[in-house]
């Protein structure tokens, strides 16, 4: 027996749980282990005191009283999460603590003393008050979006939901999902039985639907929740919120009738435009032909009696006729080139860039130009726009060139998936004057030249039909290049094309 008692008196001096018995009602300390003391603040010496004289407490009073009223009741007490500062490392700090007092009994179970434990909470309280504060937070921001909540329980199918929930479904009778259901409008109920089966295999439930009002009118909502699974692994609960979508929906629609309008402005405006430049360039074509011709009839006639200074008059007139019939001709193009389709088509690359040597033959003489052309596949196309393209960037090579070096031309190609497409590349390389890369998208732009037209000829809208080209066949056109070191166009097109007309 005496052992038993030493083992344990020694089991309660090493627990880590605060321990105190009180004998009497005067409440006298006849035990307190070192976690108790540590507590306290206080050392052996406190054996033998009463408890009122040592607890410095605010509430020292009202923890007498319940010991007291252990003692006389036998009920045991718990205060639970009770504050009590404690001096740690010269610092007092606020610790938490669970008391409980229990009755000591005699062989004749007549209560002679209590016992006291502690039970450190403070991380407890803290994580508490960390989730009272989330909760509130969370519960704050839902509202302030105008956020309705809800929680649906698949077992029994009763439903939970929040004010906000009620108010932005106008619901008044007893809330049950088939009072919520009843409220979506009838062409999208078929949703919400979508986005519920749907939920049984991703766990989420997600999809936007009108909801009638009082008045008969219809507001859109977004509803998106989660199903949360039982330990077995089967949908025991939904939870989710509602939002009110109602202003965005009409902002959107709002929006597509803006866009709709500036589409068909734009539409308009640019046939117009169109229109315009075809009409113009028609009739443009006539008087700049005639000034050519009787240009060419006076100069024929009367150039040997005409002095040197009249005679250079008259070849300036020349010249800027042709440039003007060149810029109209261009003009004309480039205004045209959207207006008509054309049949896709087989093209034969090699063949078609034979037929373009035979076409610019005298300039390739004349500069003494070489062209390397490496063996080119077949593709699909509009020919006669494949046939412009490439008579333009090969003609632009042969113009930009080193006046004391003869052009030499490479083309070649690789074929490239692109974006799970099979296309070719087209690469035309030349040893001209070469392009600065800030101007390498500019040069598309039509009308835009880097040059002046006294040291190269043009119109200015080479380029830009090919740019028109490519998009109309899907692809893509891009310049690289350094200033007196040659120019490269890379060109991708698509080996096939999905209509048969462009």
């Amino acid at each position: 027996m005496q052992n038993n008692l030493i083992f344990l008196q020694d089991i309660l001096l090493h627990t880590p749980v605060p321990t105190a018995v009180y004998y009497t009602d005067d409440l006298v300390i006849s035990f307190a282990n070192p976690a108790m003391r540590n507590l306290w603040n206080m050392d052996e010496q406190v054996i033998g005191e009463k408890f009122a004289d040592i607890i410095v407490d605010f509430e020292k009073d009202l923890i007498s009283e319940k010991i007291l009223g252990v003692i006389k009741t036998g009920i045991p007490f718990l205060a639970s999460d009770r504050k009590l500062d404690i001096l740690i490392n010269g610092i007092w700090k606020p610790i938490f603590y669970n008391y409980n007092f229990t009755p000591l009994r005699n062989e004749k179970g007549i209560i002679y003393g209590v016992v006291q434990t502690c039970t450190e909470v403070t991380k407890l309280h803290e994580a508490t008050n960390q989730i009272v504060n989330s909760d509130e937070m969370l519960s704050m921001a839902i509202d302030a979006c105008g956020m309705g909540t809800y929680e649906i329980d698949v077992i029994t199918n009763r439903i939970k939901i929040s004010a906000n929930f009620k108010k932005l479904l106008s619901i008044e009778s007893e809330i049950t999902v088939d009072a919520v259901l009843a409220k979506l409008h009838p062409d999208d109920q078929q949703l919400q039985k979508k986005a519920h089966k749907d939920a049984l295999e991703n766990g989420i439930v997600c999809y936007e639907a009108r909801i009638l009002q009082k008045n008969n009118s219809e507001k859109w909502i977004k509803i998106f929740g989660k199903i949360i699974k039982n330990e077995k692994g089967d949908p025991s609960t939904i939870l989710g919120i509602v939002q009110d979508i109602q202003e965005q929906k009409e902002f959107e629609v709002e929006l597509k009738r803006k866009i709709e309008e500036s589409t068909l402005e734009l539409r308009r405006s640019n046939d117009d435009l169109l229109h315009f430049a075809n009409v113009v360039s028609h009739d443009l074509q006539e008087p700049v032909r005639k000034i050519k011709i009787f240009s060419d009839f006076l100069k024929n006639e009367i150039a040997d009696q005409l002095p040197d200074r009249s005679l250079m008059h008259l070849n300036k007139i020349a010249h800027s006729a042709n440039r003007m019939q060149c810029i109209i001709e261009g003009l004309l193009a480039y205004s045209t080139i959207d207006k008509s389709t054309q049949p896709v088509e087989k093209i034969f690359l090699n063949d078609l860039l034979e037929n373009i040597k035979t076409d610019l033959e005298l300039l390739i003489k004349e500069k003494g130009a070489i062209l390397i052309i490496k063996d080119l596949p077949e593709i699909e196309g509009a020919p006669i726009l494949i046939q412009q393209l490439f008579y333009n960037l090969i003609q632009n090579a042969l113009k930009f060139t080193k006046a004391d070096l003869p052009p030499r031309l490479i083309i070649t190609s690789a074929i490239k998936n692109i974006d799970s497409i099979e296309s070719i590349e087209i690469s035309v390389k030349d040893n001209g004057i070469g392009l600065d890369p800030i101007y390498a998208e500019k040069i598309f732009a039509a009308f835009e030249r880097l040059h002046s037209k006294d040291e190269y000829e043009g119109n200015g809208i080479g380029l830009a039909l090919c740019r028109k080209i490519i998009d109309r066949h899907n692809g893509t056109i891009m310049a690289k290049g350094e200033k007196e070191n040659g120019a490269e166009f890379i060109v991708t097109l698509p080996l096939k094309q999905n209509s048969k007309n462009i």
